[in-house]
């Protein structure tokens, strides 16, 4: 079987669990693209990326452009990069979570070097949860299923042909933390089944997306964060977990702030004479806080008051002394 050499695209974590995969595998990652140092943190330190700090520990040289439009603002940048890319000698170039549009012309010279051209994988089950944020939409629509999608890459968003897919149960606790670890690993593992084929010049069967399926996972904005308690329970839970672990859901108790950062709906467990108003405190015991939802009941499990630490909803209970009736805002 051929050795082949990869340049690889990615910025966030999920790039680098795959990026480190790569690395242990029998292909050869040459170069490394990344999106620039940027400033992040209360102290808006500027910081490479984790695919960068990842890279540097392998020795992989890196690409850092701005952007790689050739009539774009940084069009100096991009005809830099593209020179830069021309002169590598390699097999496929992978995509995962790069956070920049990948142009015709890099798509074309890819697909010069092989039959499947840029590849992407996506943490999704495609057509559905196209874009940015597919995990933690999947958890707030309520799927009970996710996936990752192997994708050769086409102008447009996430619009490609599948290579290679595998679906993923949702747990009724994930958050988007913990299904991110686990498509993430799922994701790397079938990324090089497909490689390890491409380098015995196996043939594919590319599948065309079905149109009628398409959906939008939208970049989670911070005013989503805050939970409106006149939701039904199984919606403010979804919130919840598909928050976590960033920007977090947050409330509000005697005026302070309050993240919510693991729940469960246990509507199940409550008649619904026995709920009062949104938001109002219901029960507290060992297991959790209970608050009433617009229709049904949710146990908060793990919360962060403001200033404080992340801490077990029990614990919780006994710092704030909580009692039945207090209310959520």
């Amino acid at each position: 079987m051929k050795q082949l050499k990869i340049v690889f695209a990615g910025t966030p974590e999920f790039a680098a669990i795959i990026l480190d995969s790569l690395e242990k595998s029998k292909h050869q990652v040459i170069a490394v693209m990344t999106q620039p140092d940027r400033a992040s943190g209360r102290g808006l330190k500027v910081l490479p990326s984790l695919v960068k700090q990842k890279a540097l520990m392998m020795d992989i040289p890196i690409l850092q452009p701005t952007s790689l439009k050739l009539d774009g603002a940084f069009a100096t940048e991009a005809l830099i990069a593209k020179t830069q890319i021309e002169s590598l000698e390699f097999d496929v170039m992978i995509v995962a979570a790069y956070g920049l549009i990948l142009p015709k012309w890099l798509l074309s010279l890819v697909e010069e070097k092989n039959d499947l051209g840029c590849i992407n994988v996506h943490a999704s089950l495609l057509p559905r949860w196209r874009g940015a944020a597919p995990i933690h939409r999947a958890i707030w629509a309520g799927d009970e299923q996710t996936g990752t999608c192997i994708m050769k890459m086409a102008q447009g968003l996430d619009t490609g042909p599948i290579i290679a897919q595998e679906t993923m149960l949702i747990q009724s606790l994930d958050t988007t933390e913990t299904l991110h670890d686990r498509l993430a690993s799922q994701g790397a593992r079938v990324l090089i089944e497909v490689l390890d084929r491409l380098a015995k010049h196996e043939k594919f069967e590319l599948i065309e997306q079905d149109q009628s399926g398409i959906t939008y996972a939208e970049k989670i904005r911070k005013e989503e964060a805050k939970i409106e308690w006149n939701q039904e329970a199984h919606q403010i839970d979804r919130q919840i977990r598909a928050l976590n672990p960033s920007p977090g859901a947050f409330t509000t108790l005697n005026q302070e702030l309050v993240k919510i950062w693991l729940s469960e709906n246990i509507s199940h467990r409550w008649e619904k004479n026995q709920i009062s108003q949104p938001g109002e405190i219901l029960e507290v015991d060992d297991y959790g806080i209970s608050v009433a939802g617009n229709h049904g009941v949710v146990r908060l499990l793990e919360v962060q008051k403001a200033g404080s630490k992340k801490m077990s909803a029990s614990q919780f209970v006994k710092n704030m002394q909580l009692k039945p009736g207090q209310v959520f805002q």
